[in-house]
């Protein structure tokens, strides 16, 4: 038994990609799963399978989080339906390639709406429900909140506003809750990245390999009971941050 087992998490975007290996931590450490997804609901079924499969419990709710009043239903549906609600995890984002000269207001309003609206408005809405079990929420950021990628302005903007948004959570929910991100570096590439590119990064990674999303889920369950720790951002990037 572990001291998260049968408390009760919510993973937005969990059925694919970091989400799911997220999920799946949890549901490593006996936690009671509720999978968010919007449109991918086979990975969703299978995340939540993989969870029973390990001996936890888990279920699957769908939402699109670029609409304000279905991220509070899904916050509503899960307290109902689970009775409480402890670790919020806000996985679900957006990153698209937007070299300036490219980008449009839509690319724009759906990165704003997915990446920094929706965490905000699903955490409030979930803040009672955590402060009564004194609980915490973990914010999913990247690397590109510390640093300038030129071919991702608004990506990066995104998750700075997601960083600042924790910071500025963790004092507002103080004492009851608290609220941490993890920042991911290279832990999962995207479909068809150019193998000469993956390599540029694991040379000039301090550790010289990529991650995984597992080293970030590793990340999350440390947050979700470090009981003394509130407002931090983990930067889980093999260490490219202190590159020169």
């Amino acid at each position: 038994m572990t001291a998260l087992a049968g408390r009760v998490a919510l993973v937005t975007g969990a059925g694919r990609r970091v989400g799911r290996a997220i999920a799946l931590a949890l549901g490593a450490q006996g936690m009671r799963v509720v999978v968010h997804y919007n449109a991918s609901a086979e990975g969703a079924r299978e995340t939540a399978r993989l969870i029973v499969q390990s001996g936890a419990q888990a279920s699957t709710v769908q939402a699109d989080l670029a609409d304000v009043s279905a991220c509070e239903r899904l916050v509503d549906d899960t307290v109902r339906e689970q009775r409480e609600l402890f670790l919020l995890v806000n996985s679900a984002a957006i990153m698209m390639r937007t070299p300036i000269g490219s980008v449009s207001r839509r690319d724009w309003d759906e990165m704003y709406a997915i990446n920094v609206r929706a965490p905000f408005f699903i955490a409030q809405r979930a803040a009672p429900a955590l402060r009564e079990v004194r609980g915490n929420v973990v914010n999913i950021a990247d690397l590109a909140a510390f640093e300038s990628w030129t071919t991702y302005v608004p990506h990066g903007m995104t998750k700075a506003a997601l960083v600042q948004m924790t910071r500025s959570l963790a004092h507002a929910l103080a004492p009851e809750v608290r609220v941490n991100a993890v920042a991911p570096g290279t832990v999962l590439l995207p479909e068809g990245f150019d193998p000469a590119q993956a390599d540029h990064l694991r040379r000039t990674t301090p550790l010289g390999r990529l991650g995984s999303p597992e080293d970030v889920a590793q990340a999350v369950v440390y947050l979700a009971t470090a009981d003394y720790v509130t407002g931090e951002v983990i930067r889980v990037d093999g260490g490219r941050h202190i590159r020169t």
